[in-house]
């Protein structure tokens, strides 16, 4: 195995190492104080001491099993290696990713959902929450700028002649997938634009839950934490789920009913869910993968994820139609 970067960083804090190994993308660390991961920062020093507030409270007061970070014996956040760069050393734990194949690790990562937005909506405001970072870029103004993008990529695909296959998969599909984009713009333009915010995850999927023994899972990877209406981290995990299982009415519904158990939805939230599910953020992102790369020559992955986005349409409008005539129940 080749040399660990950042590893020279590891004496600057009062710990035993054991032995190391690479892993997410970092250096995994196991420690006589317990499981460690030891990763490279480049974000501003202002922004990790919000991310290391939030995941004290949740830590300290709250009990939740987060990675939250080491300091140094200095006392600071961040340990600095010879050539200058900088590094993070936070709580790690062992066990398997959710499996989104398991109804059963679904639901538990739902429900940890719903607790984490409850113990967030506790944490005091600080004045580290007023950066830009924290800032939430409102769904309309995303919607809006997304739909730009949708006329743009038209006008060029339109203008090309030999078309590939993944242009002739675009032509066929863009207008019932654009009708939707402009409508949810529309409707959330109708929305009070005085929605309560609270603290999110920011990017809560599979990835970021890892399902530990006894029952406990842990939360992490908190970078992307914001300010914003919460059931944005709802729907970000429903639709990877969703996906996977065809857009499944059944455990979408139990999905809802397990979040709203714990944490319950107000109607604003509701009406917000059904227009984050209703804009076409995945087929989106395809069409802005291929615009911005290398037309000539499309990856296959890409066409066949285009493909399965297209071949679930009818099953997800389906799920939406189901949304908009059960907002109440959960």
């Amino acid at each position: 195995m080749g040399e660990l970067r950042g590893t020279e960083c590891l004496s600057q804090y009062d710990l035993e190492v054991i032995s190391l190994r690479r892993g997410r993308g970092a250096v995994i660390c196991e420690t006589d104080q317990g499981l460690m991961l030891l990763k490279e920062c480049v974000v501003s020093e202002p922004r990790i001491q919000f991310e290391g507030e939030i995941l004290s409270c949740l830590k300290t007061a709250h009990g939740m099993y987060v990675d939250d970070y080491r300091k140094t014996s200095e006392g600071g956040l961040l340990s600095q290696a010879a050539d200058g760069s900088r590094y993070l050393l936070k709580r790690w734990y062992g066990g398997n990713e959710c499996d989104m194949r398991s109804s059963g690790d679904i639901m538990a990562g739902v429900r940890q959902l719903a607790i984490l937005h409850q113990k967030m909506r506790e944490i005091p405001p600080s004045p580290l929450w007023e950066q830009k970072s924290v800032e939430a870029v409102p769904a309309l103004q995303r919607f809006e700028k997304h739909n730009r993008e949708f006329r743009r990529i038209r006008s060029y695909v339109k203008g090309r002649r030999n078309k590939s296959d993944f242009e002739l998969l675009l032509s066929g599909s863009f207008e019932s997938f654009y009708r939707q984009a402009l409508l949810a713009a529309e409707q959330m333009a109708d929305l009070a634009p005085d929605a309560k915010t609270y603290l999110c995850h920011g990017d809560y999927n599979n990835h970021h839950i890892l399902m530990g023994e006894n029952r406990k899972i842990a939360v992490t990877e908190f970078g992307k934490a914001h300010l914003d209406i919460q059931i944005w981290d709802l729907y970000h995990f429903m639709r990877k789920a969703l996906e996977k299982h065809n857009w499944s009415i059944r455990l979408g519904r139990e999905m809802l009913e397990a979040y709203g158990r714990i944490l319950p939805v107000s109607c604003l939230e509701r009406q917000y869910l059904r227009l984050l599910f209703l804009y076409p953020e995945k087929y989106w992102k395809q069409l802005n993968y291929y615009y911005n790369s290398n037309k000539a020559w499309i990856p296959e992955r890409n066409v066949e994820k285009l493909r399965v986005l297209i071949r679930q349409q009818e099953a997800r409008n389906q799920f939406i139609h189901f949304l908009q005539l059960n907002s109440s129940f959960f």
